[in-house]
């Protein structure tokens, strides 16, 4: 397989537009069937609370927005969501819980109780919750998990500029994991966030780098939050997102690209551009976890005019799916870094979050 480096995945993110889709559909087209996308649906099965600063997150517990927040949702609801997921044609559902760690407990086992019932519905399963161990990655993948998503988010030299909380070699660590566990990588990232062309190319360096290269990758267009430090960021234009499939698709030619998050500001036109260039995957549904996203309806209606058909789920030789066996016999514990240096504003939006709380104690 091509590799890429840094320069080269810069020059073909800059190359004139069309030529950059031309390109990029033929790689498609080498290994994938462009009438075919993956319908997946995110299921928030724990919402709020978190206790990093990720500038773009609403789930941080320091800021305050709008979202609403719950504890880990009942077994019964999250299964019945999945099935009506899967009766709207999805043919994989993600479970996302706003978590730093994973961490040994009750809640624990109730996720694996979880991903052992989606298995049970012939779906595909992916999971993000935060950074795991490898004997934990292995337990998910016994309980029947095919996926695991932590998005590097973006370059490594961006990173410090939008989380103070964990490091990017936290989330390296954690994809090691995932693949010491036998489960398939999901990791991608933001576009949008302020970062440069450069910061682009050198966060699909990195995952272009990992051995072997992530199944999935999910291309996200940040979606600006009131009372996130991203508050005022600028919608991304439609054409970056499109550059971004189309070079991801080009670098990572058998991964699945997945046009996610942002896709509420784009017509379907621009998203039918995506899929040209590369994209076979969406996520549906009215939320991406706490962001908006379009309705089924919609994407029933854009499927049927661009001539799309949703696919079935992955499945191994046999029909069914690979069950594994844990390598790991005890528990090991991580050390995660707190990196804590300062990012102006974070701190702004964190002290401003607490001025809110204030005033609305005191009313």
């Amino acid at each position: 397989m091509e590799t890429y480096s840094k320069q080269e995945i810069i020059d073909l993110y800059n190359l004139p537009l069309m030529e950059l889709i031309y390109r990029a559909a033929q790689v498609h087209r080498e290994h994938h069937d462009p009438s075919k996308i993956q319908v997946s649906t995110l299921i928030s099965i724990k919402t709020g609370g978190c206790p990093e600063d990720c500038g773009y997150c609403p789930q941080a517990a320091r800021y305050h927005t709008s979202i609403e927040k719950n504890d880990l949702l009942p077994y019964e609801t999250v299964i019945g969501l999945a099935r009506k997921a899967k009766e709207k044609g999805s043919s994989r559902v993600c479970m996302g819980a706003a978590w730093r760690n994973v961490k040994e407990g009750d809640d624990f086992e109730k996720v694996l109780k979880m991903v052992r019932g989606l298995s049970e519905l012939d779906m595909e399963v992916c999971c993000t919750l935060g950074m795991i161990t490898e004997s934990q990655a292995v337990r998910l993948a016994e309980a029947g998990l095919h996926y695991y998503n932590h998005n590097l988010d973006t370059s490594e030299d961006y990173y410090k500029e939008v989380i103070s909380t964990r490091g990017y070699d936290d989330r390296l660590k954690t994809l090691d994991n995932v693949r010491k566990g036998s489960l398939k990588v999901c990791s991608g990232g933001i576009i949008g966030m302020g970062e440069s062309i450069e910061d682009r190319a050198g966060m699909l360096l990195s995952l272009s780098k990992l051995h072997p290269q992530p199944e999935s990758v999910p291309i996200n267009a940040l979606v600006a939050v009131e009372g996130t430090p991203m508050e005022e960021q600028e919608i991304v234009p439609v054409w970056d997102v499109v550059r971004m499939i189309a070079t991801t698709r080009i670098v990572m030619p058998k991964t699945t690209v997945r046009l996610s998050a942002g896709r509420t500001e784009m017509s379907a036109e621009a998203q039918a551009l995506c899929f040209m260039a590369g994209a076979s995957s969406i996520f549906a549904g009215e939320k991406l976890l706490t962001t908006p996203n379009p309705g089924e309806d919609k994407d029933a209606e854009m499927f049927s005019i661009l001539g799309l058909t949703p696919t079935e789920k992955e499945k191994d030789d046999t029909g069914k799916f690979k069950i594994r066996r844990s390598r790991v016999e005890a528990e090991e514990q991580e050390k995660w870094s707190r990196p804590g240096h300062r990012i102006e504003k974070n701190v702004q939006a964190a002290e401003k979050a607490k001025e809110i709380r204030k005033v609305q104690r005191q009313n």
